[in-house]
């Protein structure tokens, strides 16, 4: 396990001259997927055989079983399978590491599993913002409901923000998340999954907002300066919560939390199931959603009923028309739809929330406004545009560019 990039270039190269044709080479870090490709095509070429292997869990899962995503040489899989079977995280449906397919497989979907993770933990802390700004609920007040929330979803991330927010500062006796300053970091694998996204079309709003979020937290001198031009945000702080609004809110908050997370795996799934497509990887995603099941960051109770969804129909369009979650869209947007609502009246961001259900609007509407924007890109441009009553392309003459005044 290497640092991505050049590192492991050079890592491969000091190696070579003391291996034999056949050996194999396995990168385990979080290499971006095409210098994985690159170097799975140059060493088959030499006569090594490779695999790019993504590997999620972090400390705990090495110690008790983590999830493992390898692709490339089907030929040193089989070699070394009962190996990484043995140390993979265990679920009743098996380890959880499987072959993905060739090439670069398994580093592209561990690029979109850590998409997904910075969705999920964006949407987790929203709502932890939400709780603090609005309801005023201290730290253990919230680790309560986080802790009461995660017997539905079974999510590691739920599972240590609750831990977290029972945790206090050693040197103060504070509760520790109010002494941790609020500027986020990143490793880029999360920057990789927008930009893959956008050179496939694919759009993934919730997994940018994310990634924007960090950005823009980074961003701390910057939001200082430009918040001290402003009155300070007081509605959030002024507004009297009864007993009855805060039980509301809470159950709000409560479906909002599972919708935006379902809408994250959602994106992350269609990513995978283009990608697939476009670069021949031959991704089983029911097998995905499995060996995610347990040992990596991003596993969740939402991972059995997903891998369900794509056994009954591997095709599937998008998960929120499985039948295991149309119904908990129906029952629970118009909680959601409160809570992005109050966040907006009362300035709190909250971008994750708000892309997630703009996804599921956008994706819901059997119209959209892009007739509008067809019309202004040929207006300006002779794009031309298409009609709803008759095939073909069609531009229109909007203005007499050869007699303007």
């Amino acid at each position: 396990m290497v640092k991505a990039g050049s590192p492991v270039d050079k890592v491969i190269n000091s190696l070579k001259p003391h291996l034999e044709q056949g050996d194999i080479i396995i990168d385990g870090g979080n290499s971006f997927f095409q210098d994985t490709e690159r170097r799975h095509d140059l060493l088959s070429q030499q006569g090594f055989l490779y695999l790019g292997m993504g590997i999620s869990g972090g400390e705990y899962g090495a110690l008790h079983g983590p999830s493992i995503m390898p692709g490339g040489s089907k030929e040193a899989y089989s070699e070394i399978k009962e190996i990484f079977t043995a140390i993979a995280a265990k679920t009743e449906d098996g380890p959880c590491v499987t072959y993905l397919g060739p090439g670069a497989s398994g580093h592209y979907v561990k690029m979109v599993h850590n998409g997904i993770e910075y969705a999920v933990m964006e949407i987790i802390a929203e709502i932890y913002y939400m709780m603090r700004k609005v309801l005023k609920l201290t730290p253990f007040e919230m680790s309560k409901l986080f802790r009461e929330w995660n017997r539905e979803h079974k999510s590691y991330l739920l599972e240590i923000t609750h831990k977290i927010l029972d945790t206090e500062d050693e040197e103060s006796g504070k509760p520790l998340i109010d002494i941790i300053l609020d500027r986020s970091r990143q490793k880029g694998t999360g920057k990789w999954t927008v930009d893959e996204s956008m050179n496939l079309g694919v759009p993934t709003p919730t997994i940018v907002a994310g990634v924007n979020a960090r950005y823009l937290s980074a961003s701390k001198g910057e939001r200082e300066k430009i918040a001290a031009s402003f009155e300070p945000e007081t509605k959030g702080n002024n507004t009297t919560i009864t007993v009855e609004d805060e039980e509301k809110m809470i159950a709000d908050m409560h479906d909002s939390l599972y919708l935006a997370i379902v809408i994250a795996y959602a994106e992350g799934m269609k990513l995978l199931q283009i990608a697939s497509e476009e670069y021949s990887l031959g991704l089983d995603l029911q097998e995905v959603a499995r060996i995610w099941e347990d040992g990596c960051i991003i596993r969740s109770a939402l991972l059995k009923p997903i891998q369900q969804a794509y056994h009954e129909n591997p095709d599937l369009i998008n998960l929120i028309i499985s039948g295991r979650f149309v119904e908990k869209f129906k029952t629970r947007v118009d909680s959601w739809r409160c809570i992005v609502t109050q966040a907006g009246k009362l300035g709190i961001p909250v971008p994750a929330l708000s892309s997630a259900l703009t996804y599921f609007d956008s994706l819901k509407s059997e119209k959209l406004p892009a007739n509008m924007i067809q019309a202004q890109r040929d207006y300006f441009g002779a794009h031309t545009y298409e009609k709803i009553d008759k095939e073909g392309q069609f531009h229109t003459e909007w203005q007499d560019i050869h007699n303007i005044t």
